[in-house]
């Protein structure tokens, strides 16, 4: 089968596609899908009993460009539960248009997926986040969309989901109530907050007065990815949960000598990744499926 072109987008039989593809090449059915933000990627390498394949090699895939991003499609268990684990995203920045970026949800949904998490590396816009706490998303404000950059516009596939989903709901409460719950167990209560994020274009990093207008907008956390992940998760009806971990502080005043940078953002990842890696862990334990949780 031909692959889709810049110009024409995936076909329902191309996402199918790679979902059997994937099926036959792996025992594995996961019920939980896990994006790995700029610097996570350790999540993946918690799974046990691993399948993993390039993307390069996985029929349909687009591949990954970005520093920090592996680029592998994990199989496993975690804590006993079946996932997949993307190690390395696709980005809007990268010079993909959204149906690509997203493609891999819609695949995930097909194989049997019936929750996402996802994580990024964000800079903290609130004034009382700190580099290396964790923010749980209660809801995002999606800019790229304002201009019209959606992952659903153009033909509405009705097998995946409705031509107009709601957002409202686009963050599940149970999920993060949970997440929440076993942070203060764990004692992480000081590092974990919750708060919106805000999805940008990229590459660039924001001007100050870009995290200014942000900030007053509401949002508490700004990045490159999730949203339009998220928009195309809640189409197909999975639930989501997300996980912002802050690697900077945005820069909101004239006379900073301070500048965001990638090397700063993978380096918070390493630093305090073992903590979302925790978090996720035990979450995912207690996750039961068809919707329900403990």
């Amino acid at each position: 089968m031909a692959q889709s072109t810049e110009d024409s987008r995936y076909t329902y039989e191309e996402y199918k596609q790679t979902a059997d593809w994937l099926l036959s090449n792996t025992d594995h059915r996961p019920t939980v899908a896990i994006v790995c933000g700029s610097g996570l990627g350790g999540l993946g390498e918690l799974l046990k009993d691993q399948v993993a394949f390039h993307y390069s090699d996985i029929p349909n895939f687009p591949q990954s460009t970005v520093p920090g991003h592996a680029g592998r499609l994990i199989f496993g268990k975690l804590n006993g539960k079946s996932c997949v684990c993307m190690q390395g995203r696709f980005h809007f920045y990268e010079g993909y248009p959204l149906w690509k970026v997203t493609f891999p949800i819609r695949v995930f949904r097909l194989i049997g997926v019936e929750s996402l998490i996802v994580t990024n590396a964000a800079g903290g816009l609130n004034e009382d986040y700190k580099v290396g706490d964790i923010m749980v998303i209660k809801d995002h404000i999606n800019i790229p969309g304002f201009a019209g950059n959606n992952p659903l516009s153009g033909p509405n596939e009705e097998r995946f989901g409705p031509r107009f989903p709601p957002m409202s709901n686009g963050y599940d409460k149970e999920l993060r109530k949970l997440l929440l719950d076993i942070g203060r167990e764990l004692g992480f209560t000081e590092k974990l907050k919750e708060g919106v994020y805000c999805g940008i274009g990229g590459p660039n990093f924001e001007t100050i007065a870009e995290c200014r207008f942000l900030n007053r907008l509401g949002a508490d956390a700004v990045g490159m990815s999730t949203v339009h992940e998220v928009v195309v998760a809640r189409h197909c009806g999975l639930q989501v949960l997300g996980l912002s971990l802050i690697t900077n502080k945005a820069v909101m005043d004239y006379e900073s000598e301070m500048t965001a940078n990638h090397e700063e953002v993978l380096q918070a990842g390493k630093d305090s990744a073992k903590y979302m890696e925790k978090l996720v862990s035990i979450l995912v334990q207690r996750m039961e499926f068809n919707n329900n949780l403990i």
